[in-house]
């Protein structure tokens, strides 16, 4: 052989070692460790549309009112309207649904946001966004009883709980379907 054409079938076989070592799935990088049943009951907190996984707790308007103040009004403003973070307060005159045909439409939790149950959910994972998950239970109840009666959802006088929740009726409720697919055994 000569020497160009050893270097050809050289190049060409180490080509072909590069692809059959990408198509190997990686390594274990011998870092991290499996998560403690306490780690993931710690993290398995979600709240499904019917109220499933709600915690025990209460909260009202007038208590929530100045959690928001303290916690929410930086990002969402004083009323829950101006910002700069997403708009929270709102409904669309006659609780219309027009997302499809207006873009710019507010998604508020008054307009858009299909359960009340989500809205704790969310609160309880998400908020604030500088230390996710530091509210207590009632605190974010307290807030959900908040943010609700802003939005003409709740009487500002209701006491919401894990039963309570539930039963709001939120104007956008019937635009959404919940998905009851099945994840080992346990609705998604």
């Amino acid at each position: 052989m000569t020497p160009r054409l050893c270097t050809a079938a050289a190049a060409c076989a180490f080509a072909a070692s590069v692809i059959a070592a990408a198509q190997q799935p990686p390594a274990r990088l011998g870092i991290g460790r499996p998560a403690t049943q306490e780690e993931i009951a710690a993290r398995d907190i979600d709240v499904g549309p019917d109220g499933a996984g709600l915690p025990p707790g209460r909260g009202t308007a007038a208590d929530g009112a100045p959690i928001y103040a303290a916690r929410c009004a930086g990002c969402h403003g004083k009323t829950g309207r101006e910002g700069p973070n997403d708009t929270l307060v709102g409904r669309i005159p006659g609780d219309e649904f027009p997302f499809a045909r207006d873009p710019k439409a507010p998604k508020t939790i008054g307009s858009y946001w299909p359960y009340a149950t989500t809205v704790f959910d969310y609160i309880r994972r998400a908020m604030p966004p500088d230390k996710p998950g530091s509210l207590k239970d009632d605190e974010v109840y307290n807030l959900t009883a908040y943010l609700l009666a802003l939005n003409d959802l709740i009487p500002a006088d209701a006491v919401i709980d894990a039963a309570t929740l539930p039963k709001v009726k939120m104007p956008a409720r019937d635009h959404f379907k919940p998905d009851t697919r099945t994840e080992r055994g346990k609705p998604r």
